[in-house]
This record gives C-alpha cells, structure tokens and sequence, in this order.
C-alpha cells in the first residue's frame, strides 16, 4: 500500500514513466524485429484513413513501436493511477492519450476519440482493459467504428525471450536482446447503419482476430498461448 501511495504521486510517475521508457528503449534497440500484415496499415495511412489499431492490455508495451513513424495516434487510457503512468511513458514516444473509461470519463472520451478520428488521428484501444476480462473485447470499440466509420486494425506481438506476469492480463514483460514479431490482421469495418445484432458480431470478430494474432505471434518463437478468461465480456471500452 505504500508503494501505491508513493506511485500516486507526480515525481514519482515521472520517475517511473522514464524508467519503463528508457527499458522499452534498450528492448527495442537490442532486439530484431520482424513486422507481419503491416500493409493494411500502410495504404489506409498513404491513402490518409484513420483508423482504430486495437491490442491486449497485456502486449502493450512494445506496441509504440509498432507502427510506422509519422502516424499520428493517442491511446485510450484509464483516469487511475496506472492510466498516467501508460500517458507519461508513452508520451516520450510521440504518442497522445484520451483519458477515461466506462467507469470515469466514458462519454468525454468517446467524444473525443470520434473527433480525433474525423480529424484524421489514428486511436489506439485495449478493449480487455483497464480491468479484464482478459482477451475479451468490449463493446465499445465496435460502437466506435459504427459511429465512425473507421476500420478497426487488429495487431499483437510476441518475443522470444519473456517473462509472463501473474497480472489479470499476463502482462508480456519481454527481456533485451531479444527477437520478436509485431503481428497485424485485416481490417474489420463495422456500417454506420448496422444494427445491434451486426456491432456484436463485429466484436466478436475483433476478439477473435486479437486471439488468432496473439497465437500466431507466440507459436512463432514456441510458446504456448495465453488462454483468454472465462468470464463474458462486461461492455467496457476501455
């Protein structure tokens, strides 16, 4: 508890925020890199579409280094502690957030990411987070392609070499000098004019897309996959 009491704090945030930076660093630069299915993202980036990249809390942290420099994007990102500490790091690497959730904030931050979209910004969502179930997606990152237009870009990565934390999410902390694999699927397009029935199943298939990339990109360094949780998804976006 005392940890967290001291985390809360500014100085401290900062202080971590450029600890995790400086490691995400030394992953990057000490590791090779592969990229699979990037096109996607590539030609709705030259052809100026923005579009919602979505990935597992859990494979978060090398993810800013998983698109191409010149993408402007911001993170849908918690209110909490936790969710300050994700904006201060990833800052440092040019990425923006929108803050809130289902619980803080949600309603702002749909505006804003509908706004950030029409303008033409690229947002990025883990739609197991902030607080699981684990590898089941809310509803609200479909809702936000229906509302929007935009294409929902499914991407995950996997490394070599790990450690997977007993966190809710199996948090990947992967470990430098390394290999790894940043793995993209095709884009999902939900209709404006689509009806309930149709933006659940266009969750699903984001779900299941995550899953399936998550699966291809760990089989490819011989690891196992991370099974998703039992529970039913609870409609949180963020």
């Amino acid at each position: 508890m005392a940890a967290k009491r001291i985390l809360a704090r500014a100085w401290a945030q900062e202080a971590a925020a450029r600890l995790a930076a400086c490691y995400m660093r030394l992953v990057w630069r000490t590791s090779r890199w592969d990229t699979r299915g990037g096109e996607a993202a590539e030609a709705l980036h030259r052809a100026g579409r923005a579009f919602i990249v979505c990935f597992w809390h859990g494979r978060m942290l090398m993810m800013p280094f998983g698109w191409k420099r010149g993408i402007e994007i911001s993170i849908l990102v918690s209110a909490h502690r936790d969710g300050r500490l994700i904006a201060r790091t990833i800052a440092r690497f040019g990425v923006g957030t929108v803050t809130g959730s289902s619980h803080r904030g949600g309603a702002t931050a749909f505006r804003a990411m509908r706004k950030a979209l029409a303008a033409g910004r690229c947002i990025g969502i883990t739609p197991d987070g902030p607080r699981g179930p684990r590898m089941r997606a809310a509803m609200g990152i479909a809702e936000l392609a229906r509302r929007t237009g935009a294409p929902v870009l499914p991407a995950s990565y996997a490394v070599r070499r790990r450690r997977v934390l007993g966190s809710w999410d199996r948090f990947i902390l992967p470990w430098p000098f390394n290999r790894g694999v940043f793995v993209w699927g095709a884009p999902i397009a939900v209709a404006r004019d689509a009806d309930d029935r149709a933006v659940e199943a266009a969750r699903l298939r984001i779900e299941d897309s995550l899953n399936a990339l998550s699966s291809e990109a760990d089989a490819h360094f011989g690891h196992p996959p991370i099974r998703q949780a039992d529970a039913a998804p609870t409609g949180r976006a963020s």
